[in-house]
Parts: C-alpha cells; sequence; structure tokens
C-alpha cells in the first residue's frame, strides 16, 4: 500500500479533535456529563411527568390478587414463578386460603432433569444430521446447555407428567435461588458428555449402546440436580388453615394426584394456548411456528407459536382479564422500563435531552428482532386492565417475581403502547379465542432456526 494512501474508516487525530469540538460546542452536553457523573443516566433521562401522571388504578380488575409476592431471587426462573402465579389464583379461591405458592423449586428439579436429557438427545439427533461440532447449531446448543429460562408449552409438560406440590411440602434452597454455580457444574458435564456421545456415534454405536451412554451420563446429572435442589417426595400430605381458620388436611397424594384432583378441576393447563406476535417480514400472521431443538422433554410437546397481530393479543388479554382469569406472557422487560416505580411506558424517558439521540424505539418492532435489538427476556402476569370510553385499553397491571421490593409492592404498570412494542406473548384460555385462531394450530409448524429470537425466553 502506498504510504500516503489513506484507509478508510480510521479513526484520525482530525477525526477525533472534530468530536471533542462538538461535543463541548454544546453546553447541554457538558450538564448532561456532570449529571451522569453522578447519577444512572436513565435516572437522568426519566420523566418527572411521567411519575406525576402514573397511578396504579384500574376499572377492570381480577377478583383477588396472590399474596405473597413472590421472589425467583438471582435465577431466570420467571416463566415458572409466572405460570404458578396464575394458576394459584383460582386454587386459593376454591379453597378458600389467605396466602399460598405451589413449589417453584418441584418444577425448578423436574425442567433440569428433563432439559439436560432432552439436551443429550439433541446431541444425537444433530450428530445424525451430519452437524458439524463447530457448526453454528451445535455451537449455539452447546453454548448454553442448561439455562433457567423456558416456554409455556416446556410448563405444560412438566405439569401434565410430574403434577405440582405446594411450596410448604418442597421449599427453597440456596441453588434454586442463586442457580449459577449448579448450572455451571451442570454446563460442564454436558459439554463433556456431548463429546462422548458425538464419539461413540462416529464410531457406529448402536441406538442401544448410545442410549446406555446417556442413561449412565444422567445418573450423575440426577445426583449433581438433587444434590444441588434436594428430591422431592413421591407422595406428601398439605395441611392447611383456610381464611374462616378451619383445618383441612390433603394426602398422602402423589405430586400428578395433586395437579390432577386438586388443580386441574381450576385450572387446566392443556385449555390454554400460546399467541405470539412476530412482525417480521418472513414471518405470516395466521401462521405457526416452531423453534428447532427447543424444548424440555423428549417425547414432550414441542413449543408452538401462533403468530397474530399484536392488537389481537391485546384484545385477548384485556377480555380475560374482565372474565376474572389472569394471563401469563413473555415480554422485553428492560426497554423504558423504570424499574424502582415499576413503570413500563414508552414516554418514561427522553433520551434526545440527555444523549441527543433517541434509542430502543428507533427501529421498528420488526427490525429490532432482526438487527439483535428485541427478544423475550421475562414473563410476568396480568392481573388489571384499564380501558376508555370506546373500549380501547390504555394500561394494564403486571403482577411480576422480584419481591415487593421493586414497583409498587412488587407490581407494574404498563401502558399499552409499550405492550404493543415489547410484548411477544400471551397465554389465553381457548374459550377466549375465535375458532379461526384456534383452526391455526392445526397446521403443520414451520421450523425457525435455534437460535431464532422467537425462542430466547428459554435459552
Amino acid at each position: 500500500m502506498d504510504a500516503n494512501q489513506k484507509v478508510q474508516g480510521i479513526l484520525d487525530q482530525l477525526v477525533l479533535e472534530k468530536f471533542k469540538k462538538d461535543f463541548y460546542a454544546d453546553q447541554k452536553n457538558v450538564l448532561a456529563q456532570n449529571v451522569c457523573s453522578k447519577i444512572d443516566p436513565f435516572e437522568a433521562a426519566l420523566r418527572r411527568k411521567t411519575l406525576e401522571e402514573t397511578q396504579h388504578v384500574f376499572n377492570h380488575k381480577i377478583e383477588a390478587e396472590a399474596k405473597p409476592i413472590t421472589n425467583q431471587r438471582s435465577s431466570g426462573r420467571c416463566w415458572i414463578f409466572a405460570a404458578l402465579n396464575v394458576m394459584r389464583l383460582p386454587f386459593m379461591k376454591h379453597h378458600n386460603v389467605e396466602d399460598f405458592e405451589f413449589s417453584q423449586s418441584y418444577i425448578f428439579f423436574w425442567d433440569k432433569i428433563e432439559r439436560c436429557n432432552c439436551f443429550l438427545n439433541n446431541i444425537v439427533e444433530t450428530a445424525r444430521r451430519n452437524e458439524s461440532v463447530d457448526g453454528r447449531l451445535v455451537s449455539f446448543l452447546l453454548h448454553d446447555p442448561t439455562c433457567d429460562g423456558g416456554q409455556w408449552d416446556m410448563l405444560v409438560n412438566l405439569i401434565n407428567k410430574h403434577g405440582l406440590m405446594p411450596k410448604k411440602n418442597f421449599p427453597e434452597s440456596f441453588s434454586c435461588e442463586q442457580s449459577v454455580k449448579m448450572n455451571q457444574v451442570l454446563k460442564s458435564k454436558l459439554r463433556e458428555y456431548a463429546k462422548c456421545i458425538r464419539e461413540l456415534i462416529s464410531k457406529g454405536g448402536s441406538d442401544g449402546d448410545i442410549q446406555s451412554l446417556i442413561s449412565e451420563q444422567m445418573t450423575n446429572i440426577y445426583r449433581i440436580v438433587g444434590i444441588c435442589l434436594g428430591i422431592p417426595s413421591e407422595s406428601f400430605t398439605w395441611s392447611y388453615y383456610d381464611k374462616n381458620k378451619a383445618f383441612h388436611s390433603i394426602g398422602p397424594v402423589t405430586p400428578k394426584e395433586f395437579y390432577e384432583q386438586h388443580v386441574k378441576p381450576h385450572f387446566n393447563v392443556d385449555d390454554k394456548i400460546c399467541l405470539v406476535t412476530d412482525p417480521r417480514p418472513t414471518n405470516e400472521y395466521g401462521k405457526v411456528y416452531t423453534v428447532d431443538c427447543l424444548g424440555n422433554m423428549v417425547g414432550g410437546r414441542r413449543c408452538i407459536y401462533n403468530n397474530q397481530p399484536v392488537e389481537l393479543l391485546l384484545d385477548l388479554t384485556a377480555k380475560s382479564i374482565k372474565e376474572g382469569e389472569a394471563v401469563w406472557f413473555g415480554c422485553e422487560v428492560s426497554k423504558r422500563y423504570v424499574a424502582k416505580n415499576g413503570i413500563q411506558d414508552i414516554k418514561a424517558h427522553d433520551f434526545p435531552l440527555v444523549f441527543g439521540v433517541d434509542i430502543q424505539v428507533t427501529l421498528s418492532k420488526a427490525d429490532r428482532l432482526l438487527y439483535g435489538e428485541s427478544a423475550m427476556s421475562h414473563a410476568m402476569v396480568f392481573t388489571a386492565v384499564s380501558t376508555n370510553e370506546k373500549g380501547e385499553v390504555e394500561k394494564l397491571r403486571v403482577e411480576n417475581s422480584w419481591g415487593e421490593e421493586r414497583g409498587e409492592k412488587g407490581y407494574l404498570i404498563m401502558t399499552s403502547d409499550w405492550f404493543k412494542e415489547f410484548t411477544f406473548e400471551v397465554v389465553i384460555d381457548k374459550k377466549y379465542v375465535p375458532k379461526e385462531v384456534l383452526d391455526v394450530f392445526n397446521q403443520e409448524p414451520i421450523i425457525l432456526p435455534a437460535w431464532d429470537p422467537m425462542g430466547t425466553l428459554a435459552h
């Protein structure tokens, strides 16, 4: 290259000096710099008007919200907490109890066991597809072999097979609330086991040989999970006082019997359907999708997404709440979110005032998915909604699982505009869903790649 030839794109001294000069030419930048030297930049961008105009009051609310507010601590179990928070509402009403929690750790235990087994069998499947270990698919699977996140259909798998327990019968452990170290152990072994499986297949091992190897591996996985989380009893007795201080007792009963006899009559997971809204041009509305290698149970149901316009998801959410049933949903929780006050509002922050540019909503929802700016990251529960004179939804009340310290004693408030931008998925009882939408489930699902953003809540 000629010594005098300028390389395109280099940040030379003249360019850097111009950046600096332009910065200090605007005194607002200096003020913003001073402020952000002392406080969170997002706090600096928070509009006071948003705080003044936000009220946790709604004109449609489920009959009674449950106690206590749950707390998933330092774990990625939001999908489990949100689902069990929805399920406990009709259960508590039927049993007339003041406060109640299903055991999140019980579901967590079985998800770890089933998901590790599912991962090992996915390694078998991808090896038989002749997928390279350093190819995108296998590399993606090995990146996080057993995360804490999950999807609604995964929960249906676990409950139908293993049932439920009250939290008092299988309480939290350290690794439930802080799962990172247990996950480190599991990931290390699963990657090691993946190598052993692929080597056995490359040597021509039979199906029996492969399953025998996985069985040996899963013996160790079960031991690790059992040490960290405890091992649930095969049967239990749940004793409780109702609101009238009357004593009641259920059991001895197995977890599966407990679900089928005492929970299912009031909340049947098979009656709930998952609707998503994915506006990317490649993914049509009125179609069903699934994600390659996404699941938590060999032989279980696949994660199926019925793709519909966001307005339908919002309307059906409001309809469900008006009929007294809370709604499980998945969203991207951190965008335009005021954590301390529990506000999810597109207008909550004035980023141009602080930074001179806007963020997070400058791309369309579809483009945010395409360019990695958006993905489902958290599951929560809708418990109330406010509508205007025209019946249009204005705001929703959200039960979170981060304890009482955040938001309005554990609850958030979400505007309808925020819902449309950052909510991706709701679970609705099929009795509220139009027939033409239910009929979409009869289609053969279109398979999205394993790394598709529609699967991120479970990765």
